[in-house]
């Protein structure tokens, strides 16, 4: 079908509209129209150019009187006037008239009772082809009666002009849930559609009493699923891709009365020193069907450099979920039973393993901790915390309080066991006579925390953390289990954990409308 009408948006006399052309088609035009490149594994290769990654700093929600009071305004949530918003907008779609559009037209959600019809309006077909492969695609009798709930439009082409437009830069994204729209102006990179979308389905979800989440899942021969939080260099990727078990999704889920379902259809993972040995199941998604973005490709082979991050080391792979060989499609699951927060601590002092009762999972979920590395800026010499509201910070419009109060819902009703798990440092911070957890004894805590292992245990109060740390778990020798025990000077483990754990109550201060019994579960002074 190539003659949809888009004039209801006020798109008027475009030059063609090809509306839901298969990946194979949409990888033709995008070829021919020097979009980008096949690898010679088939994928298409593209160069985003300016923007490599994600622009927060041009992230804005229009302030719009109907959920003004809902927001939580600041510097992630940024407000926009309708005023500027339907400037933007009217050049927006006054800049692709006559230019051919790719329509694609899929779900946000695998679970059919809170999918969210999502229209995906694209000036590359590229870029329409990673929609195509993020979203849940529609059968054909879906597509029959389709009515789009959320709009997409992107136009990488169009600038924005900083001065008139009221936005700091020639980029701009902008959500309007009143309109029930998204436009994204002057970047290529493709994960600031899939994150924008993400980001309205935490508006909506939670209306619903479901509970959306940054994390990824996965799911037992017998049923059990798990769920994984975890910012950046914790292992979430590595750790939940367990052969014994199948990925229901790898970043974007929600969590309803009836289970958990994955929001997308699809993965959008690293690529950077990608190797076929460490991450088999990333490498073999590299196929035809595949929107390869920002790695270096040979000229004559066409083979990738995965090591290569001249461009960025912010290399990226969207694919369907369907490439995964062991998927669970669609990707629904029941009820968890355990959730497992992830976090690399560079300090060292944190449990390897620790059980966290409702309120301090509600604690450690709000504070989303981890530990960047010394020496990845000048002159910074020791490791750095690092908090991320509920582990998803840049996605989330509505106050933390209102998302911690959905999971410590759903520990209640759902008797799920919660822990917290650090694949960080042991007898030391980094660099400082520290070692990174071994991976082997990692998997042996996440394998135990999965089967109910751990629970027979007996566990004992760390008095810095105000978490309970078991003091045996199976495939893992007990001595490491006691950060305090692995430390030769135990007077500077104490020093050490003692100023973590200030931290962490530094950060939590922010939150202010937190129940007194979420803030007493953190650690302690």
């Amino acid at each position: 079908m190539s003659d949809l009408s888009l004039e209801y948006l006020g798109i008027i006399n475009p030059a063609k509209v090809y509306y839901n052309l298969p990946v194979s088609k949409l990888t033709e035009k995008a070829v021919a129209r020097g979009e980008g490149v096949l690898s010679n594994t088939g994928a298409l290769v593209v160069n985003t150019g300016k923007y490599t990654g994600r622009s927060p700093d041009d992230r804005y929600i229009v302030d719009e009187k109907s959920i003004h009071d809902e927001i939580a305004w600041g510097k992630i949530n940024v407000p926009i006037s309708e005023e500027k918003f339907e400037s933007i907008y009217a050049k927006i779609t006054s800049y692709l008239q006559n230019r051919e559009i790719f329509v694609f037209d899929g779900f946000a959600g695998a679970d059919k009772k809170y999918q969210l019809p999502v229209r995906c309006i694209n000036e590359l077909a590229s870029q329409n082809m990673f929609m195509h492969d993020l979203l849940v695609r529609p059968t054909e009798e879906e597509l029959k009666s389709y009515a789009p709930g959320f709009t997409v439009i992107c136009a990488p082409g169009f600038k924005c002009i900083p001065e008139v437009d009221g936005v700091h830069s020639e980029a701009a994204i902008i959500l309007s849930f009143t309109r029930k729209l998204i436009i994204i102006a002057g970047s290529q990179y493709a994960g600031e559609m899939k994150k924008s979308v993400f980001s309205t389905m935490n508006y909506l979800l939670p209306k619903q009493n479901v509970f959306s989440m940054h994390c990824s899942a996965n799911i037992g021969k017998d049923g059990d699923s798990a769920l994984f939080f975890g910012l950046s260099g914790t292992g979430k990727t590595t750790l939940s891709a367990d052969p014994d078990r199948f990925l229901i999704g790898d970043d974007e889920h929600g969590w309803s009365d009836d289970g958990i379902f994955n929001i997308e259809g699809g993965c959008y993972a690293k690529c950077i020193n990608l190797s076929k040995e460490h991450e088999p199941e990333i490498y073999g998604a590299i196929k035809f069907g595949a929107l390869v973005e920002n790695v270096i490709i040979a000229p004559e082979t066409r083979e990738l450099d995965f090591d290569d991050g001249s461009l960025t080391e912010n290399t990226r792979v969207g694919y369907p979920v369907t490439y995964i060989s062991n998927a669970k499609i669609p990707g629904v699951g029941a009820h968890p039973k355990t959730v497992i927060f992830l976090t690399a601590d560079a300090f060292g002092v944190l449990p390897p393993v620790s059980k966290l009762s409702k309120e301090a999972a509600m604690y450690h979920y709000v504070s989303g901790y981890t530990a960047k590395l010394a020496g990845t800026e000048r002159g910074v010499t020791e490791p750095q915390a690092t908090f991320s509201t509920c582990f998803g910070a840049p996605f989330l419009p509505l106050p933390a309080a209102r998302y911690a109060e959905l999971l410590g819902q759903k520990i209640d009703k759902y008797g799920v066991n919660v822990y917290l798990v650090n694949t960080g440092w042991s007898g030391g911070p980094a660099g400082k006579g520290g070692h990174r957890m071994k991976l082997p004894y990692t998997r042996a805590m996440v394998t135990a925390c999965l089967n109910g292992e751990l629970e027979k245990s007996e566990f004992v109060l760390d008095t810095n953390f105000n978490v309970m740390v078991p003091k045996t778990c199976p495939n893992c020798p007990s001595e490491v289990l006691n950060p305090r025990d692995t430390w030769e000077d135990k007077a500077a483990y104490d020093a050490a954990a003692k100023d973590l754990a200030a931290r962490f109550r530094k950060n939590f201060e922010k939150y202010t409308n937190m129940p007194a019994e979420v803030v007493n579960a953190g650690p302690k002074a």
